[in-house]
């Protein structure tokens, strides 16, 4: 009796160290297609704006044509083609992590929806949309950890974490800010359980992009430095300037969400594709005004700025912002990571004047987190992607203090993130059902 009671006991511990690998090797293995995902995404969005560049190379004015064009048929695919596919994806994200049932995650989050992602993500760019990729990675990976999470018999939401978080790793070549990432905007916290698994599928999405991509940081490494002292005074008019600017951008977007009141709520409402292809040419306007250097995800412009180039059109920051709110509130699938990181650049660029003694590098990195901070509310997240892009560990502590200050400012204009604002709308108005796929077993 005891031998048979033994035998069924290591039987039992067999069936779950056999579980235990199954889901480890799952999510392992689902990092890695995150990787090739974000890669793909990558390799789309820039040959997208190489193409657009090569339009504009006949004349910039045909932007007002093609860019409106442009928007109108990607909100139409948005919303009849690839439902909830509309934005930058991360608050659908944080909705099915909240989702009650599972037939709301499952729309927000499905697989056809990563892939219409992708598609019109890379259309937007096609027509000088000033978005970006990285937060479309975001829900391109969690879509792909989701799927494969509904063959296992486990919680999915670690699998959905697991994807966002490993869809930033690989967009930026940033690791840690893909773990912090998922633990402040995403889950708030790990569990214990699977805080090992989700590094772990980051960690995965990291080696493939390095494997492919080789080793790179973002933006190049630099060497700025903030001396101790009077140059000081930078970081918190620095910050209060751009946290506010941050979360102008965010209240803009969310009461647009939210539906504007009167006539003018109500047509937007009724008319989206019309109203997409008014921000479009309203894009293209400032692509003009700007010398066509507003277009994309800026990243090139941030780039230069930040290396101290001195071919940005003066009023830069002021132009990317107006493009890039123009952009998001159309409702086109497309991220705010990367404008937002150039929109920042480009204030700070114009502060120079006021602190010429400042390095233009220094003051660059701290415009660039302060404002990224001001739209997300979630400054180590900020400084921590900042600080692995330019592999600037002498700025840290500058950014640091930066960022919680532009947290505050941002929270003088809305008092909650706007990925968590947004993802209460994909919760109160039930998001468009997809085609049901096969339960797990």
């Amino acid at each position: 009796m005891k031998f048979n009671r033994y035998v069924e006991h290591l039987g039992v511990r067999s069936q779950l160290a056999a579980r235990r690998w199954a889901r480890r090797l799952m999510f392992l293995a689902g990092g890695v297609v995150v990787g090739l995902a974000a890669i793909l995404m990558a390799v789309l969005a820039d040959h997208a704006q190489d193409l657009f560049s090569r339009v504009l190379g006949y004349s910039p004015y045909l932007s007002l044509l093609v860019t409106p064009a442009g928007f109108a048929l990607a909100i139409f695919l948005a919303i009849r083609v690839f439902p909830n596919s509309q934005g930058s994806g991360i608050p659908q994200v944080i909705a099915a992590l909240r989702a009650e049932d599972r037939a709301t995650s499952d729309a927000l989050v499905s697989l056809r929806t990563g892939i219409g992602k992708i598609i019109v993500m890379t259309l937007g760019l096609l027509c000088g949309a000033s978005t970006g990729r990285e937060g479309p990675t975001v829900q391109v990976g969690g879509a792909i950890m989701y799927t494969i999470g509904r063959w296992a018999p486990y919680r999915q939401s670690g699998f959905l974490v697991a994807g966002a978080a490993a869809g930033v790793a690989a967009a930026f070549n940033t690791p840690l800010a893909g773990i912090v990432f998922g633990i402040e905007e995403l889950a708030r916290s790990f569990e214990t359980r699977t805080s090992g698994l989700i590094i772990g599928a980051v960690i995965a999405a990291g080696l493939t992009s390095l494997a492919i991509m080789g080793d790179y940081s973002y933006f190049g490494s630099t060497s700025a430095a903030l001396p101790v002292g009077r140059a000081w005074i930078v970081v918190p008019v620095c910050a209060i300037i751009c946290g506010l600017g941050g979360g102008l951008f965010s209240a803009i977007l969310v009461l647009f969400t939210k539906g504007l009141p009167g006539r003018v709520g109500a047509s937007i409402k009724r008319h989206p594709v019309v109203f997409a292809a008014v921000c479009g040419l309203g894009v293209a306007l400032c692509g003009v005004l700007s010398g066509v250097h507003i277009f994309g995800t800026g990243y090139n412009e941030a780039k230069s700025i930040l290396h101290g180039g001195t071919d940005i059109h003066e009023g830069y920051g002021v132009l990317k912002f107006a493009a890039t709110v123009l952009s998001a509130i159309s409702g086109i699938p497309g991220g705010i990571f990367a404008p937002s990181l150039a929109i920042g650049a480009g204030i700070a660029s114009d502060l120079r004047s006021l602190f010429p003694d400042i390095p233009i590098g220094a003051l660059v990195l701290i415009g660039m987190v302060s404002y990224l901070t001001g739209v997300l509310q979630a400054p180590i997240t900020a400084f921590v992607i900042t600080s692995e892009m330019t592999n600037d560990h002498a700025m840290v502590i500058p950014l640091m203090a930066a960022a919680l200050i532009a947290n505050g400012a941002s929270k003088a204009v809305l008092s909650e993130g706007l990925y968590h604002s947004l993802a209460r709308f994909f919760l109160i108005k039930p998001p468009v059902p997809q085609e049901p796929v096969p339960e797990g077993s």
